[in-house]
């Protein structure tokens, strides 16, 4: 039996990819909801910050990335749908401020 036990893994995982790289499989439930960590990425979204340099401290802490790496994360969760089915106040809040800095430019 542990012999299924490790085959599960490695087709969870093929390569040895790590899976925190892949977030755009639905790893959060059998319904294809969200993953943990793209569930964190929009509850920290959804916190206020109280000045320049909490929010980039929170990133790191909490979530152990790179604030680069979170803002690419985050950039791509804003155009899935998943997303927009968790949380649709943050994730259009954020494509509005999105669409706003596009149009700035």
């Amino acid at each position: 039996m542990a012999d299924a036990g490790t085959a599960g893994t490695a087709d969870d995982e093929p390569g040895g990819a790590p899976s925190e790289e892949r977030t755009q499989e639905p790893a959060g439930g059998p319904k294809g909801g969200l993953a943990r960590r793209e569930r964190d990425i929009l509850a920290l979204e959804r916190r206020g910050f109280p000045g320049p340099g909490a929010k980039e401290r929170a990133i790191r802490e909490e979530l152990g990335l790179s604030p680069v790496r979170y803002y690419q994360l985050l950039n791509a969760l804003l155009d899935d749908t998943r997303a927009l089915a968790h949380d649709p106040v943050t994730v259009n809040r954020l494509r509005r401020i999105r669409e706003a800095r596009r149009a700035e430019r």
